[in-house]
């Protein structure tokens, strides 16, 4: 059995690059199924739950391609900011049931999608690869998995109460122009 659940982390997702006029409908499709349809089934599961229990803290991962144009990420960016906008209207609609829910706009984040992404598309030049992407966020360095995941705990947490409907960035400065 499952015990209750208090706290819901969205962060299923897939990238995808491409632009307007090269992302094909199947492309564009998958990235919505994936990255906006996953988040709205596990938000259509998880707020009866939340109600029984009189509340719960939701986190949706999006990217701060939902807020600041990227190029040649055309169907990542809008389905980051359908999760978005998703994040404003749950926190909207549910406040009054305790339910308190906000997004983390994370820009690069050195994970191991990063290192495939890397090894599969510029074999042998990976480690300049990383170090030009690193230099595209202006405090020179993409952040760590634990950067992002302090601040899910704490909005996730009691000291957040007070905080529904935001949209979170940590971005190294991306989004400061």
């Amino acid at each position: 059995a499952i015990g209750p659940l208090h706290i819901l982390i969205n962060n299923a997702g897939i990238g995808h690059i491409g632009r307007a006029d090269n992302t094909d409908e199947d492309a564009f499709d998958n990235i919505m199924r994936i990255n906006v349809k996953g988040v709205y089934n596990c938000l259509r599961a998880a707020i009866p739950l939340m109600q029984q229990l009189g509340g719960g803290s939701i986190i949706n991962m999006t990217s701060i391609a939902s807020s600041v144009g990227i190029a040649e990420r055309f169907a990542y960016s809008t389905s980051k900011g359908a999760v978005k906008a998703m994040t404003m209207s749950v926190a909207k609609d549910f406040i009054k049931d305790n339910i308190r829910c906000n997004s983390i706009s994370p820009a690069r984040v050195h994970t191991p999608f990063v290192d495939g992404f890397l090894q599969k598309n510029y074999p042998g030049e990976e480690a300049a690869m990383f170090e030009k992407l690193s230099k595209t966020q202006p405090i020179g360095r993409m952040a760590s998995p634990d950067e992002i995941a302090v601040l899910a705990l704490y909005l996730a947490s009691d000291e957040a109460s007070f905080v529904t409907g935001i949209a979170m960035p940590v971005d190294g400065g991306f989004s400061a122009g």
